[in-house]
């Protein structure tokens, strides 16, 4: 049947104004996980002068960080089931309206308790918020127009963390320590009024109102054990009695864990998927790459401010230029995944990894942070920001619309707990520099060491990309765009 012209101006201009919706949504989603990704690095910059303020002993401190990871990390793959069976849009919704409400109140507190209680109720949000946003990227974007979304979300997991330190010394310098948490509320406002106009509501089909609670039980336990001990081992070593324990604990949760899922009627992560090449490749990848980046920003952070004796507020201005490399290196692993597929990809973007690190295993004692520490940093960003993207990627692009949310969930939990185990790994290793104050000319040994040690295992990573990630393109749907 011919169409008169009249007709397809019509057409035309509906498929543009759902192509202009689509990015729109977009945008508004990562608006809400560059706050999730932000509040990991930004409140580090601002932690002397909050102990100062509000008189936090070091345990107190701690955990001011540790309540936020662990939540965060342990009930992610609730809120992304969660997403599935209730409604994607809602439980976003949920989940941002609990972030953007703790962060108030973690501006407004006036002592360690309601601090950390506070950021707890951050990472409950944002364990909701996380995996239902990139579950309606994947729902949303079909065709060509997926590859580049899911690089702009994988950019704004990578960029974050510089950002996070830049705005984390701009606050503490100029306003107060407070607004690393004020900001949030002005966004998640914006947010929460501007996405029901845009994302329509409805829930998956499948199984809409179950969800398998001891399960979900059982994973929070286990990955926040691993999360506690990680961190616990950065602080206090990996002999440490409580760290093994809680290590050890979280390994045997993650055995009963795999044992409930088994025998459930509607498990909360479905083991065949978990065993889908495409989703264990992507997820360590995810988790190697989330370790290395972690790593390279605490390591520069002490480099910078305890041996060269910057500012907080010079060191984020200095890692700004890798949160553009970090953008850059996605957009290019972007191209490349599209063209050449997933694993030369990952293998190019870790060999840039594993060469950044070795150039910053020179870094020098007396050094000048232009020459000596930001290219080796510039190229490991390039590289890193090629893995997140292939890593998404390969992922989400082999997942079936009712389980979008189950799989977000893991993606962001190798996430979390790769940053976690990165940063435990390197401080480990770092120790006899990290450990040293004042620190002298020979405290850098620790620092070469574990970039060293990064070097390495970016470069088994990459050997290992040959052969875990699948060959060739992933393939790329046209679907219609799914309820959410």
């Amino acid at each position: 049947m011919n169409q008169t012209p009249h007709a397809r101006y019509h057409l035309a201009a509906a498929d543009g104004q759902r192509t202009s919706r689509r990015w729109l949504v977009l945008v508004l989603l990562c608006l809400a996980q560059f706050m999730v990704i932000l509040d990991v690095t930004v409140v580090n910059v601002a932690l002397p002068v909050i102990a100062d303020r509000l008189d936090l002993d070091r345990t107190a401190l701690t955990w001011v960080i540790t309540a936020y990871t662990l939540c965060f990390g342990g009930l992610m793959l609730l809120g992304g089931r969660m997403a599935d069976a209730l409604g994607r849009r809602r439980v976003f919704l949920a989940g941002l309206a609990v972030f953007t409400l703790a962060s108030l109140v973690s501006g407004l507190a006036g002592d360690a308790a309601m601090l950390v209680a506070a950021r707890a109720a951050q990472g409950i949000g944002a364990a909701m918020l996380s995996p239902a946003a990139l579950s309606i990227v994947t729902t949303t974007f079909h065709g060509p127009d997926r590859n580049p979304a899911l690089g702009v979300w994988a950019a704004i997991g990578g960029a974050g963390a510089a950002i996070g330190v830049l705005l984390g010394g701009v606050f503490t310098a100029g306003p107060g320590w407070e607004w690393v948490f004020f900001i949030n509320v002005p966004v998640g406002i914006l947010v929460a009024v501007t996405l029901p106009m845009v994302v329509p509501s409805g829930r998956s089909t499948r199984h809409a109102t179950q969800i398998d609670v001891p399960g979900a039980v059982t994973a929070a336990l286990a990955v926040g054990s691993l999360i506690y001990g990680l961190v616990r081992a950065g602080d206090t070593g990996w002999g440490d009695t409580v760290t093994l324990l809680a290590l050890a604990a979280g390994v045997v949760l993650l055995v009963v864990f795999v044992l409930i899922e088994r025998v459930t009627m509607v498990p909360l992560v479905r083991l065949a998927v978990l065993a889908r090449r495409p989703v264990a490749a992507g997820n360590l990848v995810m988790l190697t790459a989330s370790g290395l980046l972690l790593a390279h920003f605490f390591l520069g952070s002490q480099y910078l401010q305890h041996v060269l004796g910057l500012s907080a507020l010079s060191t984020g201005l200095l890692f700004l230029p890798a949160a553009l490399v970090i953008g850059l290196g996605t957009h290019l692993g972007v191209r490349i995944v599209g063209r050449f597929g997933g694993r030369p990809a990952a293998a190019a973007g870790f060999l840039l990894a594993a060469i950044g690190a070795l150039l910053l295993a020179q870094l020098p004692a007396d050094g000048n942070a232009l020459v000596h520490f930001l290219p080796g940093f510039a190229i490991s960003g390039l590289g890193l920001g090629a893995t997140f993207v292939t890593a998404t990627i390969t992922v989400m692009a082999h997942v079936d619309p009712h389980d979008a949310g189950m799989v977000s969930a893991l993606i962001n939990t190798g996430h979390e707990l790769g940053a976690t185990l990165g940063i435990a790994f390197v401080s480990t290793i770092a120790a006899a520099s990290l450990d040293t104050m004042p620190m002298g000319p020979a405290s850098v040994t620790g620092f070469g060491a574990a970039f060293t040690a990064a070097a390495v295992t970016a470069v088994i990573m990459a050997t290992a990309a040959g052969w875990l990630i699948p060959a060739g393109r992933p393939p790329a749907t046209d679907g219609p765009v799914f309820a959410h």
